[in-house]
């Protein structure tokens, strides 16, 4: 039978209702309706759920790689609906495929939801307009409100594919689309998931009892062991030795970072880690200096922490607690950045998530020496800011498990 992928945050109810009894065809693709924009991936005509299907296959390192439809794209009919629709048939693997649009012919507005591909059966992958996540830091780049300013209607022509971060080290892949339609309407996942008691309640009752936990530690280059900073030593490695060294707990770290990335691009791939951890007991969230670079700022920040609070939430069913990591400042934007930390204090006790406020830590602890917590280019971590960040997220995980 096939299954229904939830996207929620990233994976949703799905239903399907149409205008009289059922949804508008925007493509069955049928026959080659999207083209690759470059040479590193192909279309190929497949078998589909019914008739035939498009195969997008992917080439090892295939950044900014595409596939563009040539008649899917925005109508005035697309404002009256509540998203689209559309079967993936995956390869089995732990990538992961990406939806994108452009709004209203502007590259500075793009919209994007990604989607698992771990399943070889049919899947029917549904998403409400609220999960095309605007996923640049530019001030005009909000929400799809089809009442509002940005409306669906605007949208340009669908593509699917991966930017520069879904890059080689995920290597290569494929993945079958069939049927795209217009859904009038979707059942939204509407529960609040705010915990009834302390944010990190559960998490901390496991740690301090000793048992194992599974943690999620989405990030950028402070956290991703890919990167030369973090190759030797790193926060996660110290806090995983922290959680067995404290509480005989031990801790299995699922790391999706990925250096030079933003917050909202680390939404949008979720789905790579949900494919095989569905339910982590902890999910720990760290970023702002990219996104500050990209031009994003307090406000804009707050909301955009919140709203990866509630999608984490959704996409676990509530199963996950949260911890915010506030940003923390390099030694040339020590100061530059503060309203990006005051955001995730903001977010945290809004969405009565856990809080680690690592940029007021490393505001005290750099009082008379800065560059002792950085590696030489004053931005990364050195170990003694490596070890100094494991040690704060345990004590965060005990002062908001209380």
């Amino acid at each position: 039978m096939p299954t229904v992928l939830r996207l929620s945050a990233i994976l949703v109810a799905a239903a399907a209702c149409s205008w009289s009894a059922e949804s508008t065809s925007l493509d069955p693709m049928d026959a080659v309706t999207f083209k690759c924009l470059n040479d590193k991936g192909t279309v190929e005509v497949a078998d589909g759920k019914v008739g035939k299907a498009l195969k997008f296959v992917f080439a090892d390192d295939s950044k900014n790689a595409f596939m563009v439809a040539s008649t899917v794209r925005g109508k005035p009919e697309w404002d009256q609906a509540a998203g689209i629709s559309f079967w993936v048939k995956g390869d089995g693997s732990a990538n992961c495929g990406a939806l994108q649009f452009v709004w209203n012919e502007d590259y500075g507005q793009r919209y994007d939801c990604g989607f698992s591909i771990a399943s070889t059966e049919w899947t029917k992958v549904v998403v409400p307009w609220r999960d095309l996540i605007p996923v640049l830091a530019k001030p005009e780049c909000v929400p799809l409100d089809p009442k509002g300013d940005h409306q669906p209607s605007k949208l340009g022509q669908a593509w699917f594919g991966k930017w520069w971060y879904w890059n080689g080290a995920y290597g290569p892949h494929s993945y079958t689309v069939d049927d795209i339609r217009l859904e009038p309407t979707i059942d939204l996942d509407t529960k609040d998931y705010k915990p009834s008691s302390a944010p990190l309640a559960r998490v901390y009752a496991k740690m301090k009892a000793g048992k194992p936990i599974t943690v999620v530690t989405m990030g950028d280059s402070l956290t991703d062991t890919h990167h030369w900073s973090n190759q030797q030593t790193n926060w996660p490695a110290y806090f995983k030795t922290g959680l067995k060294d404290t509480f005989k707990c031990d801790g299995t770290i699922v790391n999706p970072a990925i250096g030079g990335t933003e917050l909202r691009q680390n939404v949008v791939m979720m789905p790579r880690w949900l494919s095989s951890t569905p339910k982590p007991d902890l999910v720990t969230v760290c970023f702002g200096g990219n996104d500050w670079n990209s031009g994003m700022r307090g406000a804009m920040f707050t909301a955009a922490l919140k709203d990866a609070i509630q999608r984490i939430r959704r996409a676990t069913k509530g199963e996950a607690d949260v911890l915010i990591m506030t940003t923390v400042p390099g030694v040339e934007t020590w100061d530059t950045t503060a309203e990006l930390t005051e955001a995730g204090r903001v977010a945290a006790k809004d969405e009565k998530a856990g809080l680690c406020d690592t940029g007021a830590l490393f505001h005290e602890l750099g009082k008379a020496d800065k560059e002792h917590l950085f590696a030489n280019d004053k931005v990364h971590l050195g170990q003694p800011g490596q070890q100094a960040i494991a040690k704060a997220v345990i004590e965060a995980i005990e002062k908001n498990g209380k």
